[in-house]
C-alpha cells in the first residue's frame, strides 16, 4: 500500500506548492477536492488541467483522484425529486469523470451525504432507484475515460441513505458495473462499528473484493494519530487482503495546520505499518 493525502487542507498554498511539500514528507499520492481549483469543473480550461497533471508529474506525485465532489455548483443532488436536477447531476459527475482522467486521476469517491439525504417525503426504496439511475447513466463515461467512481457508506448523523458496507455494496451489485467500486473511511467504520458491532479489521476482510479506495483518519474527525483509533490491526487487515492501493489522509480538523497533519500522519502510519508488518 502507498500513502496519500487529500489537499483541502493547504488552503492559500498553490498546488506546486502543496504536491512539493507532499513529496517531502514522503507522500506518493495527492487526493484533490476539486473545489480547491475551482468551484465549477466545468469552467476548468484544457490548459489547466494539463497543467495539473505536469505539476504533479514534476513532482514526482501521483495524482491518486477526486473527492468531495459536490462541493461547487449549486442544486446538485442524486435523490432529488426532481428529473431535472437529478439529470443536472448526472452531466456533472460526468465532466467530474473527465476532470479526473484530464489531471490524471485513477478514482473518485463518492460520499455527498449534503446531495444524498433523504428529502422529505422519499422512501428509501426511492432514492436508492435514483441514485442506481444518475450512476448507471454516469458510469459509461467511467469506463470510456478509465477511472473509477468509488461509492462511500457514511453514517448517522453524517448521512440517512447508504449508512453502512452491506448498503453501499447492495447498490454496487444491483450496477454490477467495473467501475463502481467501494471506498472505505476510517471515522465512517467506526460508526459503523458502534452501530453493527463488526470490527474495522473483520469489515475490511469481509468487504475487500469490493474495495478500490481507503482514506485514513481518525473517529475524533482529526488525522491518523491524533485520538484513540489504532491503526496496526487497521494495515494488518489491509495486508491479509493484498490491498495494494492508496491509504489517503483526510482529516477535517484543520487546526494543527497542514504542515504538521501531513507529518504527523505520515510518521503515524509508517510506524504502525511497520508494526503490522512484523505482527
Amino acid at each position: 500500500m502507498r500513502f496519500g493525502s487529500c489537499n483541502e487542507m493547504f488552503e492559500g498554498w498553490e498546488l506546486s506548492r502543496q504536491f512539493a511539500f507532499l513529496r517531502e514528507c514522503g507522500y506518493e499520492g495527492v487526493e484533490i477536492a476539486p473545489f480547491t481549483i475551482a468551484k465549477d469543473v466545468t469552467e476548468i480550461p484544457a490548459a489547466q488541467r494539463r497543467e495539473v497533471a505536469s505539476l504533479a508529474r514534476q513532482h514526482d506525485i501521483e495524482v491518486i483522484g477526486l473527492h468531495w465532489l459536490m462541493v461547487g455548483p449549486e442544486g446538485m443532488y442524486v435523490t432529488h425529486t426532481d428529473d431535472a436536477v437529478r439529470q443536472r447531476t448526472t452531466a456533472y459527475l460526468q465532466e467530474l469523470m473527465r476532470f479526473c482522467a484530464d489531471v490524471d486521476g485513477q478514482v473518485l469517491v463518492f460520499g455527498s451525504p449534503k446531495q444524498r439525504n433523504l428529502l422529505p417525503g422519499v422512501t428509501r426504496e426511492q432514492a436508492r432507484a435514483w441514485l442506481i439511475e444518475v450512476f448507471e447513466q454516469a458510469l459509461p463515461v467511467a469506463e470510456q475515460v478509465g477511472v473509477t467512481l468509488c461509492l462511500e457508506p457514511l453514517p448517522p448523523p453524517e448521512c440517512d441513505f447508504i449508512t453502512t458496507t452491506a448498503e453501499a455494496i447492495d447498490i454496487i451489485d444491483a450496477i454490477g458495473h467495473p467501475n463502481l467500486r467501494l471506498i472505505l473511511d476510517v471515522k465512517s467504520m467506526v460508526g459503523e462499528q458502534s452501530a453493527t458491532g463488526r470490527s474495522i479489521p473483520d469489515t475490511i476482510r469481509r468487504v475487500a473484493p469490493y474495495v478500490a479506495h481507503f482514506q485514513a483518519n481518525d473517529a475524533n474527525l482529526g488525522h491518523p494519530g491524533s485520538g484513540q483509533i489504532d491503526f496496526v490491526p487497521i494495515f494488518a487487515a489491509l495486508q491479509d487482503v493484498g490491498y495494494g492501493g492508496f491509504v489517503s489522509v483526510e482529516t477535517f480538523d484543520f487546526k494543527p495546520g497542514p504542515e504538521s497533519i501531513a507529518r504527523e500522519s505520515i510518521d503515524y502510519m509508517r510506524r504502525t505499518l511497520a508494526q503490522a508488518q512484523r505482527s
